[in-house]
């Protein structure tokens, strides 16, 4: 992919920087959904066809990968790849502050906690779990 520029703001944006893609991201790493199917039943209903762009896109840039379902042959399973579990402190952080400012955010009281009090604990545990959730396939 070539980027604009290589400020690293823009550098990320280019990579995941609309709102589906990161939720996306979200569905993989926290919510453990890894089919088109799953992604599709998400509370804030994408389109098939924004779905399948944004597929496309974090494939494309090697955040995500799409291989054969080990069950169901006929259909794909994603995963998150070495680069996008490198995005968890991102998502992390933007879960606190939008649990800090949503007067009803879903994130747990104690999840915030632990991303607050002992983060980077947090984080290699999540990181431990999605590694060998997603890479060890």
């Amino acid at each position: 992919m070539k980027t604009r520029s290589h400020c690293p703001i823009n550098y990320t944006l280019e990579h995941f920087g609309d709102k589906w893609s990161l939720l996306i991201i979200r569905d993989l790493m926290f919510k453990e959904k890894r089919h088109y199917n799953e992604f599709l039943e998400s509370d804030e209903k994408v389109s098939t066809s924004v779905l399948g762009d944004r597929l496309k896109m974090l494939e494309q840039n090697e955040i995500i990968t799409k291989g054969e379902d080990e069950v169901k042959k006929s259909r794909f399973k994603y995963s998150l790849t070495k680069k996008g579990i490198g995005m968890l402190p991102i998502l992390i952080d933007m879960i606190v502050w939008g649990g800090f400012y949503d007067d009803k955010t879903e994130a747990g009281k104690v999840f915030i906690a632990q991303a607050t009090k002992s983060r980077e604990h947090l984080i290699s545990s999540i990181q431990q779990k999605l590694e060998k959730e997603h890479l060890s396939n």
